[in-house]
């Protein structure tokens, strides 16, 4: 951590406040107002490990599975387009991303953050194509989401014997990370914050493998992810992630695979 003379520790987290939620930084009232200013937004936002498009897509992420107030989820929606790291086609498609992996009452709960802040902003509708627009060929989407998955995962799926795992083929492979209007690497934080807010081993060692072994997430990034997670979803589930990431860190240099 930088140490900083208080009055410029005040000053930079008022700027990047200001940045993070595109309103003006305003001087805190309160001790956990003064922590969000200089340690969240002083320290965290400002180290170089993380870029600004993937710390935006954790803070909205996060803040909305984690319970932050709809005005704090707004802010970072505000921010991403406001300073241009993500655009609007790009945010719709990150909301479906989180409802997959985070529930669709949460995916639900970005979109509408999304629509508030685009109508505050006057932007005109964003153009996505539409979820399946070709007939639904079971065969065609089961060969696609066989062929995703093995990229997405770096390691080939097994048969979907039942009705969940016909879902994560048909769908969450076959349909949606085959979605290009949002690239992988940013495919890659919303499934890291909804994977870590599950709780669920599986999902947690293989994606936190997976996002490195593809080349997606680069290791300091991830152990800079940790971090920002932490700030919302708090200490202990970070310090869960925190000791995954640094076995698959190894496992991924060794060329190990998540469960060897």
């Amino acid at each position: 951590m930088t140490l900083l003379d208080p009055a410029e520790r005040k000053a930079r987290g008022l700027a990047t406040q200001a940045e993070a939620t595109g309103l003006p930084g305003t001087e805190p009232e309160t001790l956990i107002e003064e922590s969000w200013r200089d340690f969240i937004f002083a320290e965290v936002w400002t180290r170089p490990g993380l870029p600004r498009r993937p710390r935006f897509l954790v803070a909205m992420a996060s803040a909305v599975t984690c319970g932050l107030q709809d005005s704090q989820i707004d802010g970072y929606v505000r921010g991403a387009l406001k300073g241009e790291y993500l655009t609007l086609p790009e945010l719709r498609e990150a909301a479906l991303h989180l409802g997959v992996y985070s529930g669709w009452g949460n995916g639900d709960k970005l979109d509408r953050a999304v629509t508030r802040v685009a109508e505050e902003l006057g932007l005109p509708p964003a153009d996505v194509p539409p979820i399946c627009p070709e007939p639904w060929d079971p065969q065609v989407r089961n060969d696609r989401g066989h062929a995703e998955f093995d990229k997405v995962m770096t390691f080939p799926p097994g048969p979907p014997k039942t009705p969940y795992l016909e879902g994560i083929n048909n769908f969450v492979f076959g349909e949606m990370w085959c979605r290009r209007g949002l690239d992988e690497p940013s495919r890659r934080w919303i499934t890291l914050v909804g994977v870590c807010e599950s709780g669920a081993e599986i999902p947690i060692r293989s994606h936190i493998h997976a996002a490195m072994a593809s080349g997606n997430c680069k290791p300091d990034e991830m152990l800079e992810f940790v971090l920002q997670y932490g700030t919302h979803a708090g200490w202990p589930k970070a310090s869960r992630m925190q000791g995954v990431i640094l076995e698959m860190i190894d496992k991924v240099a060794e060329g190990l695979p998540w469960h060897g």
